[in-house]
């Protein structure tokens, strides 16, 4: 589905009037030139920072109700008073205007909205159709493979349970198909009954295929009608003195009885997404829970971020759930079914969008009764304990921050921390990690790699050099944006930094910081202490002796926590360099080798290293492979 938008309206024209109208008078300046009609609107403040977005079934009205300031919530008044300009987009409809809004709020991040963070992708199971003999696997991400996709799982730890036992149950493969293409005999999985070993004609590609259609029905819900029909093959294998396979079969059938009798519901729907919303003291946890084939597939907990009103946050329950959803859905899968634990405002134009993003019928209920009030009271307590432990957690962050602030000097708590660390292998596959923390935690979403692209011109394993690089690379990018703490890419500014290792490090980065003229970031250098001990480090600071803190003070294990993070991350980016250049193949590097010409290959040949060892004319005889492709390929080979 397209938003349709018919125009996009400067609203203030600077030469068309003596004064330039600010707050209330340019609002009330707009809603007389907005038309009657539905769209979304922003509020543009300083330095067009976005400060608001919305939507309205007439332009005119709402804006005007902004100019006229009745009934405005203190933070609302504030925003008005900020805005310098308007922007008009106009919709065909009002469901339109809504997603449009949601697409504009997850974009742009407008300090007024209530605004849905921690927004990452689920993990899906693929059941992948690109090949003879289908792939079960683990996905995230666009949906680029052809196959079919079941989801969403709200953690890895779900999907690894359900493929565990679509395995066991199944016997579907997981291997990838270079695997799947050298096999000359059955792998150890198909020794523990967990795959049927198609790649060596164990069992028929129908046969397989039969399997695959049986997971499917599984996964889409008819999960009853797979397990009677293997209760019948069990039988009639018992009946044929079969003991062998009927025991096989009833493996197969204790499997799937017991992932569906550990996760069923009675919601008597398919699909469903529950959603409980709590807010307390200017904070609110969502909780989603999702519902796939009649199972529970797991569940997760948001926490949105709520416009500030300068005393008590004023969203309601209901005001986060209109948020929340509309950006929830932007780029996921709408089920057919969703619960929520209060009203929607407008629940109606909530599943007209819904509806018209899914192309489908959708409906939002809030249960007062029967069992599906059970699953929303159920969510609704999770929401309520979460969002305790995360304000105990704040509270706690908060005062690690403010003494973070008292022993680096400076002026306020930290918002963002950056954390920096070198890894290399002897030199090789040299790669630098940033980490970030907030008062939220750690912001993964954040985290960036940086590839040491200079090693030729450095001495293996100059860790100086490394870090001047990762800091010219990060800083530069900062300076050229002229970016703040709220850039959308995780290079905003940073309050504090701190950089895994002793004076050396420090001298190396605060070279570059003067080189770009940006030494009004306070960097701090820290060293491990003697054999590496732990409560033992020293911290370098520019004009200050080195000093060290109490070996058991609560700021020192926060500043441990934060560069041991940083040495994880780092070294996870080194290992996974490492193991990219191991199982690279060659014939990954030859212009004109696609996937389907190298599963030929590797099928014909058995691995790239027997490729190179062919001979031209072996190489024609695959399937794809013209005279000038194989010689091409024996070139590449054999120089």
């Amino acid at each position: 589905m397209s938003d349709s938008v018919t125009e996009d309206q400067p609203i203030l024209d600077a030469e068309a009037v003596e004064e330039v109208l600010t707050g209330a008078a340019l609002i009330l300046r707009e809603a007389r030139l907005a038309e009657d009609k539905p769209g979304v609107y922003r509020m543009i403040g300083e330095n067009d920072e976005v400060l608001y977005v919305g939507k309205a079934k007439s332009l005119k009205k709402r804006i005007l109700q902004y100019a006229q300031g009745r009934v405005h919530a203190q933070r609302i008044a504030r925003m008005v008073y900020l805005t310098r300009s308007m922007v008009i987009v106009r919709t065909r409809t009002e469901g339109e205007a809504l997603l449009l809004e949601a697409r504009l709020i997850k974009a742009l991040k407008p300090r007024y909205n209530v605004l849905l963070r921690d927004d990452k992708s689920f993990a899906e199971i693929l059941v992948r159709k690109d090949h003879e003999a289908a792939q079960i696997t683990k996905h995230r991400g666009a949906h680029s493979i052809k196959g079919e996709y079941y989801g969403p799982f709200a953690s890895t730890g779900a999907v690894n349970r359900t493929l565990d036992t679509l395995q066991r149950a199944f016997l579907l493969r997981t291997c990838t198909d270079s695997v799947y293409a050298s096999r000359t005999r059955p792998c150890m999985l198909h020794q523990i009954r967990r795959c049927s070993a198609p790649c060596t004609g164990v069992i028929s590609l129908d046969d397989y295929n039969a399997l695959v259609e049986q997971a499917q029905d599984f996964l889409k819900g008819r999960s009853r009608v797979v397990i009677d029909d293997l209760s019948k093959q069990m039988m009639r294998a018992s009946d044929d003195m079969d003991f062998e396979k009927a025991a096989f079969l009833r493996d197969r059938v204790r499997s799937l009885n017991h992932i569906t009798m550990s996760s069923s519901i009675g919601l008597g729907e398919a699909e469903a997404d529950v959603f409980a919303v709590v807010s307390e003291g200017g904070s609110a946890c969502v909780q989603a829970v999702f519902y796939r084939a009649g199972q529970n597939w797991g569940d997760r907990a948001y926490f949105p971020r709520v416009p500030d009103s300068g005393e008590e946050a004023d969203s309601g329950e209901g005001e986060i759930l209109d948020a929340f959803l509309g950006q929830f859905y932007q780029d996921r899968p709408v089920p057919k079914l969703i619960l929520v634990s209060h009203p929607l405002s407008e629940p109606d134009l909530m599943m007209e969008a819904l509806s018209l993003r899914a192309d489908r019928k959708v409906e939002i209920h809030n249960p007062k009764r029967g069992e599906k009030a059970d699953v929303v009271a159920h969510a609704l307590n999770n929401a309520k304990s979460a969002l305790g432990r995360r304000m105990a957690e704040h509270s706690a962050q908060t005062r690690l921050l403010k003494g973070v602030a008292d022993i680096f000097e400076l002026p306020a708590p930290p918002e963002r921390i950056e954390v920096y660390d070198n890894s290399h292998l002897g030199g090789t596959h040299a790669v630098g990690g940033m980490v970030v923390a907030g008062p939220e935690g750690f912001m993964k979403g954040q985290y960036r790699k940086f590839t040491i692209r200079d090693l030729d011109k450095m001495n293996a394993g100059d860790d100086y050099a490394m870090m001047r690089e990762v800091f010219r690379r990060r800083f530069m990018r900062l300076k050229n944006r002229a970016a703040d703490a709220s850039d959308d890419e995780g290079f905003g500014r940073p309050d504090l930094v701190l950089v895994d290792g002793g004076q050396g490090q420090l001298d190396a980065v605060l070279e570059v910081m003067r080189d770009l003229n940006m030494e009004d970031i306070k960097i701090v250098g820290v060293a491990k202490g003697p054999d590496r001990d732990a409560g033992m480090e020293r911290f370098f600071m520019p004009g200050r002796a080195p000093f060290m803190m109490e070996p058991k003070a609560p700021v020192l294990y926060y500043l441990q926590r934060l560069r041991d993070e940083a040495h994880r991350y780092a070294i996870g980016a080194n290992r996974q360099k490492r193991d990219a250049a191991i199982t690279k193949n060659p014939l990954d590097e030859i212009e004109g080798i696609g996937p389907r010409k190298k599963r030929a290959l590797l099928a014909a040949f058995g691995s790239g290293r027997e490729v190179g060892k062919a001979q031209i004319e072996d190489l024609r005889k695959v399937e794809g492979i013209n005279e000038a492709l194989a010689r091409k390929i024996y070139d590449f080979f054999h120089g």
